[in-house]
């Protein structure tokens, strides 16, 4: 018994468990390269929001166009950095005729219990549009081109419009 307590300390210290400094600043870097990647996995992509909005917004605009054949009332889109809703003329009742007409001094049918075309906001938050006008979709089968940029934190995605009243998404 006499011979453990007179051990030398380099003997001793020979059989303690621990960390070294290594081993711990190679844990802290595991720890911080898994917690960067699952920040990064978690974390919506602005540029990625944006395209997911153009994608969808053309799908609107086909559906909207497909409305204005059905209908015959034009339908105009327009936009602000807030979101996008799309507005038509209300018929109207012509006094001494059967046929009724189409009218925007009332209130306009904005499509707000349609799923599909009702006033939407922006995914990616705020959003610069270019043009800045209305865009009317008409019931003409050939139609204007026309592009739609949607512009947020230096990315720029384009919505396109053929002739043929198809849409894509650049």
């Amino acid at each position: 018994m006499m011979k453990m307590l007179c051990m030398p300390a380099r003997a001793r210290r020979a059989g303690e468990s621990g960390f070294s400094l290594i081993e711990l600043m190679i844990v802290m870097v595991i720890v911080g390269i898994a917690t960067a990647a699952i920040s990064l996995a978690v974390a919506p992509d602005p540029a990625q929001e944006l395209r997911r909005d153009a994608r969808e917004l053309a799908l609107r605009l086909a559906v909207a166009q497909n409305e204005v054949r059905i209908d015959g009332r034009v339908i105009a889109w327009q936009a602000d950095a807030d979101g996008y809703r799309f507005a038509r003329g209300t018929w109207q009742a012509v006094p001494g005729s059967a046929i009724p007409t189409v009218s925007t001094l009332g209130a306009l049918d904005t499509f707000n219990r349609d799923d599909e075309l009702r006033p939407r906001q922006w995914r990616a938050g705020p959003v610069e549009v270019t043009p800045a006008r209305p865009i009317l979709l008409t019931s003409e089968p050939i139609g204007a081109v026309w592009r739609l940029e949607l512009r947020r934190g230096g990315v720029t995605v384009a919505v396109l419009r053929d002739a043929a009243g198809g849409y894509e998404v650049k």
